[in-house]
């Protein structure tokens, strides 16, 4: 796999334990579905604010989401 791949696993990880859908995760984090979406797939090579964004939602670091990113 590579990084695009294995980040957009850790975000759908992280997210899936919150519960929330990609939807409400989006609309939480003001982002769109459908890039959200992309980015769980892995087909999205996001900017860092995007990866702040994420990051924050999540409850975690960027350097954590990357180290669960890394361990997939």
């Amino acid at each position: 796999m590579n990084i695009q791949t294995d980040f957009g696993l850790a975000v759908k990880q992280l997210r899936n334990k919150t519960g929330l859908s990609q939807e409400k995760f989006a609309l939480l984090i003001g982002m769109d579905r459908t890039y959200l979406a992309s980015v769980e797939a892995g087909k999205r090579n996001l900017s860092l604010s995007n990866i702040e964004k994420i990051a924050n939602g999540l409850n975690v670091s960027i350097s954590e989401l990357f180290a669960i990113a890394e361990s997939l």
